[in-house]
């Protein structure tokens, strides 16, 4: 099998040479390719009409960690896990350095910390955008905590989502309510240290169904600007209307300097969070093409953070989750094996034909022969899935833990 794909990559290599691709070069940048795991993607998750339990389903801060560190062991490219603050801090962190040093001593770290403004009771009328000046203070107050455990976790990202919105015309005054969104941003952006960035996401609707308050990637970046030089727009795949050209999006906050972070997923009707690649494989691949042509000329654009937010209830967790980053390792590859300078030059010979021919022949490229070549070169098995799914883990976690209720994303 072996011999196999290394034949397979050897013809692959010859065809991409030709293209005019560094094909060492792509192989160096999917060795280093970053995706952060989100600790709430191992726990029991649910939809508006309840949560739905999972046998194996971790629960605990440490369980989550190790699920996700057993991520990482398999795909040698998730070596960070964010945490959500109400779901894995519900009595705030006993013991930041021992949390720390456990994650490291499984092969991860505490990546972007995640305030939860959303769920309570008190914030059904807006949190940071609430005519209650003390529902405001509660919000921000919540979100100062959340900077210090990330000061004591040593993360760098303050990643916020608002569920700020109204269901009714006339029901609150849009201008208020973004002047008191903005002076909670700022207040919380001032308290921050200067190693940390503001990731501020965006949402069209849900769960306000007649305005969201920061509803767009626009507002989201002039939020962002106000705050200062550390805020950035927050781009979650799932968050956009039907038929919105997420990849121009992308490609306008790289050229503003603006895109600080990604949630990847996918969606068929709204954000239905479901695993990446799973509905428009070709959307992420165009995506990714406005990724690698910013890697190829960098501006001064923030270090991107990318991470999964997947919601999946049908699906086994960490075969998801492993799911999920094979795609994306594909799509990356795939926007890498570009014939750059024949899209180019059809570009400005508006020759429209080989300009998309160029796109298509790379999206149509197999990279599973390179991709494989990459995880045996870093000392990983060539299949992930299955080398996991061989390790008996799941197995074992799931005769420990059983079926249990706990604290999490639909919780």
């Amino acid at each position: 099998m072996a011999d196999n794909y290394r034949a397979e990559y050897d013809i692959l290599a010859g065809k991409l040479a030709d293209r005019g691709v560094d094909v060492e070069k792509v192989k160096a940048r999917l060795k280093t390719q970053h995706i952060e795991t989100p600790s709430w993607g191992f726990s029991d998750a649910g939809t508006r009409f309840g949560t739905y339990q999972q046998e194996g389903s971790a629960v605990t801060i440490e369980e989550k960690i190790a699920d996700a560190a057993q991520v990482n062991k398999f795909t040698g490219v998730a070596p960070t896990v964010a945490v959500h603050v109400l779901w894995d801090f519900p009595k705030g962190v006993s013991d930041a350095q021992a949390l720390s040093d456990y994650a490291k001593s499984l092969g991860v770290a505490i990546g972007a910390i995640n305030p939860n403004v959303f769920q309570g009771r008190e914030y059904a009328f807006g949190s940071i955008t609430s005519e209650d000046p003390s529902v405001r203070q509660q919000a921000v107050d919540h979100m100062l905590y959340s900077v210090e455990i990330g000061k004591e976790l040593g993360s760098e990202l303050l990643s916020l989502w608002f569920a700020d919105g109204t269901d009714y015309p006339g029901q609150g005054d849009f201008r208020r309510r973004k002047n008191y969104a903005q002076e909670c941003l700022n207040t919380i952006y001032a308290a921050m240290p200067d190693n940390m960035r503001m990731l501020i996401e965006y949402k069209p609707f849900e769960p306000g169904f007649y305005h969201t308050d920061l509803a767009d990637w626009g507002m989201s970046y002039v939020a962002a600007q106000k705050c200062g030089p550390n805020a950035h727009v927050l781009v979650d795949l799932g968050h956009h209307l039907q038929g919105a050209n997420i990849e121009h999006i992308v490609s306008f906050l790289l050229d503003e300097e603006r895109l600080g972070g990604f949630h990847f997923n996918n969606h068929k009707y709204a954000d239905d969070d479901l695993t990446v690649g799973s509905i428009n494989p070709y959307e992420l691949f165009l995506i990714y093409n406005e990724l690698v042509k910013a890697e190829d000329a960098p501006n001064n654009n923030p270090p991107v953070a990318y991470m999964i937010d997947q919601c999946h209830t049908t699906k086994q967790k960490m075969d998801a989750m492993i799911q999920t980053i094979i795609h994306i390792q594909t799509a990356y590859a795939k926007a890498m094996c570009i014939n750059r300078s024949k899209l180019t030059d059809a570009q400005k010979s508006n020759d429209i034909v080989s300009a998309e021919t160029c796109m298509q022949q790379a999206f149509n490229t197999d990279v599973e022969p390179l991709l494989k070549v990459v995880r045996e070169e870093m000392g990983l098995d060539p299949d992930p899935l299955e080398a996991f799914r061989a390790s008996g883990y799941w197995k074992k976690v799931c005769s420990e833990r059983g079926i249990r209720s706990g604290t999490g994303l639909g919780a």
